[in-house]
């Protein structure tokens, strides 16, 4: 019996390749560019399963194209990518990869935060320079992260492990989210809940960590950033579109905000111009890219197509109730 067809349309880990090998037979885009959007919707023609990033869009359009298409193994937690409903329509299995790269991303994130609290980039870029001179008592100061205040807007896995880092840094650490915290959970991480004007008045660190959706779509805007105090930080390593950057160059030009620290993008890869500023520390969306984490990812994925295709639930599924056509 053939092994059903599946495309991967990137390259992965050792791990995760022989997992597919053993049930599917994969093609992968192997070159280093994103497919092509015509190579893709021509490669997937045939496809049963479909192992994507989030650089890649499935919805109707590739679903048409994709008439055998079974199965779409998101290499991400987050799947704003794929049109869940649409897949469901036409009865093809979503998934993902969950709780997978809380730790990391939150490491990340507390990379991006001691950078620009720190100056780090302007530092890095003065030591490489060959232009630095000697010593100075108010050369690159910055602002201390010990003892301030955390403010998290999104607390779910990753904003909790915000909260526990600032333990460390006997920081306040207060939270905004769609529905507050039992008490118990309040109390194990120190978290006090505020809603999110009142967050913003009072964070010196405001780090977002909320999905993309409709209700969290340019979030942060121009009335937001008026909010916050003249010497705060925003970090961002949540999604690109929850923050209006055009609104955040603003708040950066005029000081309505001290600085940022970015991973994401509103429109990526591209990076609008006013944001390269020596106050802003940016990164190219790598807040789960550790080999190990990276890893797990692909291999969750390898691990969500190969059960499907052995008659079983996919561990992962963004669509349970998804009904498979006859």
């Amino acid at each position: 019996m053939p092994k059903p067809k599946v495309l991967a349309t990137h390259e992965l880990f050792d791990a995760a390749r022989q997992i597919l090998q053993e049930a599917c037979d994969v093609e992968y885009w192997a070159k280093p560019e994103l497919i092509p959007r015509d190579e893709l919707l021509q490669r997937v023609r045939d496809k049963e399963g479909l192992v994507s990033l989030l650089t890649v869009r499935v919805g109707e359009e590739l679903l048409r194209a994709a008439p055998k298409l079974r199965i779409v193994a998101n290499v991400a937690v987050g799947f704003d990518n794929i049109d869940v409903p649409a897949c469901t329509a036409r009865g093809v299995v979503a998934t993902n990869t969950p709780g997978v790269l809380d730790e990391t991303t939150a490491d990340f994130a507390w990379t991006l935060l001691m950078a620009a609290a720190r100056r780090l980039g302007e530092g890095e870029a003065l030591a490489r320079s060959g232009n630095w001179k000697n010593w100075d008592l108010a050369q690159l100061v910055g602002t201390d992260v010990h003892g301030k205040t955390l403010g998290i807007v999104g607390f779910g896995r990753i904003g909790k492990a915000m909260a526990r880092r600032a333990r460390g840094f006997n920081m306040k650490v207060i939270y905004n989210s769609p529905k507050r915290a039992p008490e118990e959970v309040e109390k194990e991480f120190a978290a006090e809940y505020r809603e999110l004007n009142a967050l913003l008045a009072e964070a010196d660190f405001v780090t977002l960590h909320m999905p993309l959706n409709e209700g969290t779509r340019g979030l942060f805007d121009m009335a937001k950033f008026s909010r916050m105090k003249p010497t705060a930080f925003l970090i961002n390593t949540a999604r690109g579109p929850v923050v209006d950057e055009a609104a955040l160059v603003y708040a950066l030009e005029s000081g309505k905000i001290a600085g940022a620290g970015l991973d994401v993008y509103e429109n990526e890869p591209f990076i609008l111009p006013g944001l390269k500023r020596a106050n802003v520390v940016l990164a190219p969306h790598m807040g789960s890219a550790s080999l190990e984490t990276r890893t797990k990812m692909a291999v969750i994925a390898a691990e969500n197509t190969v059960a499907f295709f052995k008659g079983q639930k996919a561990p992962n599924m963004l669509n349970p109730d998804v009904v498979q056509p006859k």
